[in-house]
């Protein structure tokens, strides 16, 4: 294999970055020679001009700088390239890079006979390698193709060239690659025999900022002779996208009195530009401020960071005296560092100055004045405040207090939630007998602390005076309700107790009258002077009135003012119980088959109104005058209940049994109801009692209902 010169892919760049939107047609910027050639010297030497570049913005070439892909190398301002120290090798290419805030271009100095020495293009213009380039010895050698995004027609473009000596005849360069055969397909292709490679259309930076490429020789047949080698390509920006505000909306707040200096708050944009650039390069300043007042510069931006701090003394930033406590700052973002050549981005921040306690609620005056009907409840008097801070706050909102004059807790005070006001109110009813006038002393403070340097003063107590207004209060019973205990039956005309009223009117000297207000069973009468309360007619215990053996009535007390005053006593009669009713005994009717094996009957129970020991244990008998002998039986079972039973079986026909039942009461009282026997015909499980003329009951189910009963008790 014969050894191999190594071949250097060159890259022109046709046409200057230019960073404004109208050409100059008599002048074109950049480099007016792009492509220049020197020998390799024995050494370069420190600070020997070693030749001159001349570069042209086509503005004056205001700020222009120069970056040198060699650490070893700068150029002047003359456009002078010199060697920062004595060095000998420095590699086969160097590339200067100009700048200015107009303009861009970059050259190329090829060193004949130079000695390789690889570096990369973007470790000195800082542009990002996803992958790097092999440093082995091959016949095909690359070095990033650099190209502007955003170039005119014509297209296609030639943008570099490969060539290499010892390619074989016949053999072709093939470039593969995103861009090339892969998504986005046909963005770059090379010429076979050449070597050339061209782009086809205009390239976005911030779409797709580096390509990385293959480029490898072939035969005849696609057989690959030599690499593949990466090209990487490179999109160098042009200042194509506006600062864009991203975050919004932007409140701020800030309290009112802050020291000068304060941060508010940070506004930051985005340049979709390359960051490294200054096309993404970005300062701030405020365009507008509203309101203007009291100083159209209320605010300051720092250029770099964004943070929006306060510029006038606190005293200035005082919210009860601002015209509005709101602010709109229109807050422009520029790229290029600011430059007039830089495209802007504007947003809108609003700015809340907050208020603080700096002013205690104060009284509109020193005293109040309330009247109130004694025995009235409810709200009396609103209590008027002003407080200069911000009414959304607990800054301005008010709390009261009684801090004398209320022992026995009759007053209580709220606010307002929508006024602010103290509503003092009377909780318990006032007595004018007992004090005719009130003197309350009030406070009022707010929901907040103050600041350290405010105070409650004078202003923030207040006195109260509440006048008692006299009305005729209705006459009082004592006791209330009266309780009273009397048998029942006692004879009409009886009394049964005496009531009294007072008049709480004890300056008025009132007389006072009596009379019925509510009696349900019509039983009482009261002698209207004196309060006298008898009968008029028997008082019965078990009564429908009556309810768990109390009767309740009620009795007025008028007084003589004008107009009269009523009041209401409530009369409670306890009865006792005498022995007035007889029991009675369930049920009265049974059935029984003619032929039962079982002659019992039905188990009978009984019951008394009366309540104890005036009822139970209960006696049963059958009526033996009217009852023939050896034919019915009834035996006790407990003190409620007993058993009737045949002695012998019946024909079918309805029979009438007299049954004696007596309470325990002293005296006691007797009752006697007819038990009505049905005695059936019971054939086939079927219950035939038509000729008996009696209900279809079975002797059977009148027993189980009789013990069901009896369980129960």
């Amino acid at each position: 294999m014969q050894p191999t010169t190594p071949l250097v892919l060159c890259v022109l760049l046709s046409q200057a970055l230019l960073l404004t939107s109208a050409e100059d047609l008599d002048c074109a910027p950049g480099f007016q020679q792009k492509l220049l050639r020197i020998n390799q010297p024995a050494e370069f030497i420190e600070d020997q001009a070693i030749l001159n570049l001349t570069f042209s913005d086509c503005k004056g070439n205001d700020k222009l700088h120069y970056e040198v892909s060699s650490p070893y190398f700068k150029v002047n301002n003359d456009g002078s390239l010199v060697a920062l120290r004595n060095i000998t090798a420095v590699g086969k290419t160097l590339f200067v890079h100009a700048r200015t805030p107009h303009a861009e271009d970059m050259a190329e100095l090829v060193i004949v006979g130079g000695k390789d020495i690889r570096g990369s293009l973007q470790d000195i213009f800082k542009f990002e390698r996803t992958s790097p380039v092999p440093r082995q010895k091959r016949s095909i050698v690359v070095s990033p193709i650099l190209i502007p995004e955003n170039q005119r027609q014509p297209f296609p473009r030639d943008v570099g060239k490969v060539v290499d000596s010892d390619r074989p005849e016949g053999s072709k360069f093939r470039l593969t690659g995103k861009g090339v055969d892969q998504e986005p397909k046909g963005i770059f292709r090379i010429n076979e025999n050449t070597g050339s490679v061209s782009v086809t259309r205009n390239l976005d930076r911030e779409t797709i900022a580096t390509y990385q490429l293959l480029v490898e020789t072939i035969d005849v047949s696609g057989r690959t002779l030599e690499g593949p080698v990466p090209l990487e390509v490179i999109v160098i920006d042009q200042n194509d996208n506006r600062p864009i505000f991203q975050e919004g909306p932007y409140v701020g707040h800030v309290m009112e009195g802050s020291p000068t200096g304060t941060t508010v708050m940070r506004m930051t944009a985005f340049d979709a530009d390359d960051p490294a650039t200054d096309n993404a390069l970005l300062r701030y300043n405020i365009r507008q401020q509203t309101p203007d007042k009291p100083s159209p510069n209320m605010f300051y931006i720092d250029p770099e960071k964004g943070d929006i701090v306060t510029v006038v003394s606190p005293a200035l930033l005082d919210r009860e005296t601002l015209e509005n406590p709101k602010y709109e700052l229109i807050i422009e973002a520029q790229d290029m560092a600011g430059l007039d050549v830089g495209l802007t981005g504007t947003a809108t921040a609003t700015i809340m100055i907050d208020d603080k306690n700096d002013h205690s609620p104060k009284f509109t005056k020193k005293e109040f004045q309330a009247t109130v009907e004694e025995g009235a409840v409810g709200v009396i008097v609103n209590l008027t405040v002003e407080d200069k801070d911000d009414p959304a706050t607990g800054a301005w909102r008010a709390a009261y207090t009684i801090i004398n004059g209320n022992p026995g807790q009759s007053f209580e005070i709220h606010t307002n939630p929508q006024t602010n006001e103290g509503m003092l109110s009377v909780v318990k009813p006032l007595d004018y007998e007992i004090s005719a006038f009130h003197t309350l002393l009030i406070k009022v403070e707010n929901e907040d602390p103050l600041v350290p340097d405010v105070s409650y003063g004078p202003s923030s107590t207040a006195t109260v005076h509440i006048t008692v207004l006299d009305v005729n209060e209705g006459p009082v019973f004592h006791p209330d309700p009266m309780m009273v205990t009397k048998q029942e039956h006692i004879s009409v005309g009886s009394v049964l107790l005496t009531v009294n009223a007072t008049d709480p009117d004890s300056l008025q000297h009132q007389t006072i009258r009596y009379s019925v207000y509510k009696d349900p069973a019509g039983w009482l009468n009261i002698n209207p002077i004196n309060g006298t309360v008898d009968t008029t007619a028997v008082l019965d215990r078990e009564s429908p009135f009556v309810h768990n053996s109390v009767y309740t009535a009620l009795f007025l007390a008028i007084d003589s003012g004008s107009p009269p005053a009523t009041g209401t006593g409530t009369l409670l009669v306890t009865l006792e119980d005498v022995n007035d009713n007889a029991p009675f005994i369930y049920p009265t009717v049974a059935e029984v088959c003619d032929d039962a094996k079982n002659l019992s009957v039905v188990i009978l129970g009984a019951s008394d109104k009366d309540l104890h020991p005036n009822t139970d244990p209960f006696k049963f008998e059958i009526h033996k005058p009217t009852v023939p002998d050896k034919v019915w039986k009834i035996s006790k079972i407990n003190n409620t209940h007993a058993l009737v039973s045949l002695l012998q079986n019946l024909n079918k026909a309805n029979y009438h049994l007299p049954i004696m039942v007596t309470d325990s009461g002293k005296p006691p009282m007797t009752n006697i109801t007819d038990l009505r026997v049905q005695v059936c015909s019971c054939k086939n499980s079927k219950v035939d009692c038509n000729t008996a003329g009696a209900p279809h009951f079975s002797a059977t189910a009148v027993l189980l209902l009789s013990f069901f009963s009896l369980a129960r008790l």
